[in-house]
C-alpha cells in the first residue's frame, strides 16, 4: 500500500483501550513521518468509561466500570460491546488544515450513513455529536465526537451506538449534559449488524472527505 492511500482496518475482537490508544499515537507518528497511510479503524471495546479533557469528577456516578483519562476532546462517554467506535487517522494538511471543518464532516458522514437505514439523525447547535428526535420530545444521542490533532492528523473520532448496553450510560452524565436521552439503532428498531453499519460508513466516506489517493 502507499503511503497516500487511507488503510480501512476492521477489528473483530475486543480491543483493550490502552492498546488502541498506544496504537493510534505510533500511526499518527507515522503518517508525519510519511511512513504509513492514514488510516480508518473500526473495532468496539470492552465496557468502560472514558474523560475527555473538559470531564468533570461529578459526572462520574458510577465506579463500576474502569475509567480511562484520555486526551480527546469532550466529557465523560461509555464504550463498549455493541458500539462502532470509529477511530479516524487523516492528515488535515493535505486536505484542509480546519478542526472545525473536520468535525462537521465527521457529523456529515455519520448522519449519511444513519441515513442509509432511514435514520434522521442531525445535529444540535451547541451539542457535539449525533441527536435524533424522539416520541417523548427529548433528543436522544445516537453517536459521540471526540477528537484530537497533533501535527494535524487527527486521531480518536466518532462512536455509533448500535446495539450497545444503554443502561450503561446510566453511571456517568453522557457529555455532561443529563436531559437527554441515549439511543442506539436497534432501541430504534433496526435490525442492523456492524457489518451493515461498516458497508454505510465506507460507501459514505470518499463523498464526505474526498479521495486523496491520488494527490
Amino acid at each position: 500500500m502507499r503511503a497516500n492511500e487511507i488503510e480501512w482496518q476492521i477489528s473483530d475482537e475486543l480491543v483493550d483501550y490502552p492498546t488502541a490508544i498506544a496504537a493510534m499515537e505510533a500511526r499518527v507518528a507515522a503518517i508525519h513521518q510519511g511512513e504509513a497511510p492514514e488510516l480508518i479503524w473500526l473495532l468496539e471495546h470492552p465496557p468502560l468509561y472514558t474523560a475527555g479533557t473538559s470531564a468533570r469528577a461529578e459526572d462520574l456516578l458510577s465506579n463500576q466500570l474502569p475509567v480511562h483519562t484520555t486526551g480527546r476532546g469532550g466529557q465523560y462517554t461509555y464504550h463498549g460491546p455493541g458500539q462502532r467506535v470509529i477511530y479516524v487517522m487523516l492528515d488535515l494538511k493535505r486536505r484542509n488544515p480546519d478542526l472545525r471543518d473536520f468535525i462537521a464532516r465527521l457529523e456529515e458522514w455519520g448522519i449519511r450513513a444513519l441515513s442509509d437505514f432511514n435514520l434522521r439523525a442531525g445535529r444540535r447547535c451547541g451539542r457535539v455529536g449525533l441527536w435524533l428526535d424522539s416520541p417523548n420530545g427529548k433528543d436522544a444521542k445516537i453517536a459521540a465526537i471526540g477528537v484530537r490533532v497533533r501535527h494535524w492528523i487527527t486521531f480518536h473520532g466518532m462512536a455509533i451506538n448500535v446495539d450497545p448496553d444503554l443502561s450503561a450510560f446510566d453511571g456517568i452524565v453522557p457529555c455532561g449534559l443529563n436531559q437527554f436521552d441515549v439511543t442506539s439503532m436497534i432501541d430504534q428498531g433496526l435490525p442492523v449488524t456492524m457489518a451493515d453499519l461498516d458497508t454505510a460508513l465506507k460507501r459514505h466516506f470518499d463523498e464526505v472527505f474526498g479521495n486523496t489517493s491520488s494527490k
